[in-house]
């Protein structure tokens, strides 16, 4: 190895900007975060955000890493970037964003859209796929702009996700990596690539294949720090920037989670429940495996959308006395939340929560709401909380044993990651519902660190994608289930989790027509 054999991770999120040096064992040698606001003041169901703001915390976060003591830009080898996911960005032909981007939580839709026709329509209705295709072209952000807001559709030129934005800003190309593409845009998920013309994508979001970005594998140089972004940011110009991956896929890269038999769990903002393949597989039939952070290999995942937005909506609703403490002290108010866990039973005394708070496409579909079922005179704030894990739990649990069915491949241990990860009492539940061993890995910036992994393999800092696992991941914690408690969570999910939602679609389908939301494709 070189000298040079440190990596700058750069982890754009939905709530904060963070700037990670790794070393070639995985080691979290420096971290600066910069928190960010995840939607700008805007109309009801809107959720945008300055495109500049995204740019500007990253050169916050890299001049605040810098400053700090030890950390030597002659020992950087190279740069890798994760982003969240789905979502765009608009530009003129420079690049310069034409409006504020359109973050992925933007639940706005476009209204009247005409059918697919001809032989795709045809095809559609003989897959029963009609109103997946239609709800996939209402929630296309490109429709809606298309619709809503055709002046300025007029002058697009560029249509990038934030992650092509922020490569087309750190290295003037535009450019960005095949594992970024987690959107509803005209991607073929099988090929990994751009869709051949006559594909049915182009019909459905009325993108030019001209605006769209140049795709660069996980692992291959997407281009050279600009002098003008060297300015901006302090990174070296010239120093190369590696195309990584989502930030879903580099968690479950950094995690560890490179075989089909280990699940990864991420407690994030939606949480998730994946497992790497080298086939394309669908676990949900026409929703598709994402790109995986390895070449050529697929993640397969479901989701459960608002996941622990649902922590931070019981905080803000419930928690305020923790949120407070928390202050006092200096600590993470779920650290204090983890205090109510542990002060009810497994199984919440009879409370279930079914955590579908927005529709789906597919499961749930697009008529589904939450439910919290079982209530009595005991429950409390704290019954609650721990119903909100343990429906989460429920859920992801639900996911694995979805892709178990649809690969034949059993899963056998999980890795938890995410910002949930942190809380003990959550990493435990997921033990107990799961009934596997939940192993949390050496550092919670698992993201950050599966961005490092693709950059270290491309660098040939590691000479492949298991030799960079094996060198820069591993567990710090084992939670093993409880067997009481796995036994009452057995029972619950059996026999009452799991026929929930199926018992309550026809009143959801009644709530929708009703009351107009979820509004129909």
């Amino acid at each position: 190895m070189s000298a040079a054999d440190q990596v700058l991770a750069l982890d754009v999120g939905t709530q904060s900007v963070r700037a990670l040096v790794f070393d070639p064992a995985g080691n979290l040698l420096a971290r600066a975060k910069v928190p960010i606001e995840a939607c700008a003041p805007g109309p009801p169901g809107a959720c945008e955000q300055d495109a500049d703001l995204y740019w500007r915390a990253l050169g916050e976060a890299t001049r605040a890493l810098w400053a700090q003591p030890g950390v030597a830009k002659d020992a950087l080898a190279g740069v890798a970037l994760t982003t969240q996911r789905g979502t765009v960005v608009p530009t003129d032909g420079a690049g310069e964003p034409l409006r504020r981007a359109i973050v992925w939580l933007d639940r706005r839709r476009a209204e009247g859209l005409p059918r697919i026709g001809g032989t795709w329509g045809l095809a559609f209705r003989a897959m029963r796929a009609t109103g997946t295709v239609a709800t996939f072209r209402a929630e296309a952000e490109a429709n809606v702009l298309a619709q809503q807001e055709p002046e300025l559709w007029s002058r697009v030129e560029h249509y990038l996700l934030l992650s092509g934005f922020l490569v087309h800003r750190l290295t003037g190309r535009f450019a960005d990596s095949v594992a970024a593409q987690v959107g509803y845009l005209p991607f073929d998920y099988k090929a990994l690539r751009w869709a051949v013309p006559d594909d049915w994508r182009w019909l459905a979001v009325p993108v030019r294949d001209a605006w769209l970005p140049e795709l660069v594998r996980p692992g291959e140089v997407i281009g050279q720090i600009t002098p003008a972004a060297a300015e901006a940011t302090g990174i070296p110009a010239g120093l190369p920037l590696l195309a990584a991956a989502g930030d879903k896929a580099c968690e479950v890269l950094g995690s560890g989670a490179l075989d089909p038999h280990v699940g990864a769990v991420s407690l994030g903002t939606t949480a998730t429940f994946n497992t790497t393949h080298p086939r394309y597989i669908e676990v949900l039939p026409l929703v598709p495996p994402y790109p995986a952070a390895v070449p050529g290999q697929y993640s397969l995942e479901v989701q459960v959308y608002r996941g622990f937005w649902m922590i931070e909506w019981f905080k803000r609703e419930f928690g305020a006395a923790e949120v407070a403490r928390a202050r006092e002290l200096g600590v993470d108010a779920e650290s204090l939340l983890d205090e109510l866990v542990a002060a009810t039973p497994p199984g919440s005394m009879g409370l279930v929560l079914q955590p579908y708070w927005s529709p789906g496409v597919r499961v749930p579909g697009p008529e589904a709401k939450g439910a919290v079922i079982g209530w009595g005179d005991v429950h409390t704030r704290a019954h609650l909380y721990r119903a909100i894990l343990e429906g989460l739990a429920y859920a992801l649990r639900e996911g694995k044993e979805r892709s178990e069915r649809r690969t034949r491949a059993r899963v056998t241990e999980i890795r938890v990651s995410g910002g949930g990860s942190q809380s003990p009492a959550a990493v435990g539940l997921i033990a107990d519902v799961f009934g596997l061993p939940a192993k949390r890995p050496h550092t919670h910036e698992t993201s950050g660190l599966g961005a490092a992994i693709d950059a270290a393999v491309g660098l040939r800092i590691h000479p492949s994608f298991e030799a960079a696992v094996a060198a820069m991941t591993r567990v710090a914690e084992t939670r093993d289930p409880d067997p009481a408690a796995h036994a009452v969570y057995e029972e619950l999910y059996r026999t009452v989790y799991l026929p929930l939602y199926d018992r309550l679609q026809p009143l959801y389908r009644e709530i929708r027509r009703i009351t107009g939301y979820p509004p129909e494709a």
